[in-house]
């Protein structure tokens, strides 16, 4: 156990360093198992887990969702569900802010990673709260806060990993993280409030709206509402498998990008299919060395080592929990 957590605190080290999270994820978990079963071994498994989940057909649905998210951000849809969720929520103390949440929920719902949640939302949300004197830090913190809620909010790219790699159906995953996602979106917009009430400078009330222009910016969000209906409802239903389902909602915000003038050209297609690409490379970079990593934690018994000490307490069906 002891070998486990010297490596987490190099991992920790690494990262605080600069090196890219999956290089470090990598170094430590190959290294470790070296050190275990010597240079040959650690090749071996490491290529084996590398290879084997790779080829893994689940796994397409990883890029899948990030292009369905490139589109949606790509087509201007991002915009809309920001300035939908400010006309809302922009006559309340930190009402940018409170919007900010909202719109990365919703962009969440139709992308599924919280890299590509954070730095779209980034590019949306902080100019208007630079202009209105918003605290660089709150507005900063919000956002990556609410970039988070692509890990619970389906279709969830992390969830759909821990699916493929624990063997549960990711269908079932996605339902069960619909409640959870929600408490953290109030969870969020409480602290907000909470925090703006304390200190009213960190985040200044915008304008109010009146109804119609709240409901003409409401309106422009029925693409990402349409897309949730058919991803989630697909999957629900049975109608698609979880993979499936990601084409067909990648087909969806292609056919909504081109309805609204976008997607038209060869330079435009390009930038889509590049930034999905180094978005997807990234994601499976730290899938592949993290699983170098767990092999090395594995072999050090670090999981029956907790086991033990959790069953030690005594703490009857709490500890099974």
């Amino acid at each position: 156990m002891e070998l486990a957590l010297t490596g987490f605190a190099l991992l920790l080290i690494l990262a605080f360093m600069g090196v890219p999270l999956a290089f470090a994820t990598l170094a430590v978990g190959f290294f470790g198992l070296m050190y275990l079963r010597g240079f040959d071994a650690a090749v071996s498994v490491s290529a084996q887990w590398i290879v084997e989940t790779g080829s893994n057909y689940n796994l397409s649905i990883i890029p899948l969702f990030v292009l369905m998210g490139a589109f949606i951000h790509r087509s201007g849809i991002s915009r809309d569900l920001f300035a939908a969720s400010y006309a809302w929520m922009g006559r309340f103390r930190g009402g940018l802010a409170l919007s900010g949440v909202l719109s990365c929920a919703g962009f969440a719902a139709v992308c599924g990673s919280s890299l590509a949640t954070a730095a779209t939302m980034t590019r949306v949300a902080i100019p208007p709260m630079r202009e209105f004197k918003y605290n660089e830090g709150f507005s900063a913190g919000t956002i990556a806060a609410g970039g988070t809620l692509g890990i619970m909010i389906p279709p969830s790219v992390p969830l759909a990993i821990y699916g493929i790699v624990a063997g549960e159906d990711i269908g079932l995953l996605f339902i069960a993280g619909i409640l959870p996602g929600l408490l953290l979106i109030g969870l969020f917009m409480l602290a907000v409030l909470v925090v703006t009430g304390v200190k009213p400078a960190l985040g200044p009330k915008g304008e109010a709206m009146s109804l119609r222009k709240t409901l003409r910016a409401s309106y422009s969000t029925w693409p990402v509402i349409i897309l949730f209906g058919i991803v989630l409802g697909g999957i629900y239903s049975g109608i698609f498998t979880p993979t499936e389902a990601a084409g067909v909602g990648c087909a969806g915000a292609f056919l909504f990008g081109v309805a609204r003038g976008h997607f038209m050209d060869r330079k435009s297609l390009w930038g889509v299919f590049e930034e999905t690409v180094s978005t997807s490379a990234l994601i499976f970079a730290i899938v592949f060395s993290a699983l170098v990593l767990a092999q090395f934690v594995n072999l050090t018994g670090m999981p029956y080592d907790l086991q033990a000490l959790v069953l030690g307490w005594g703490s009857g069906r709490l500890g099974w929990c």
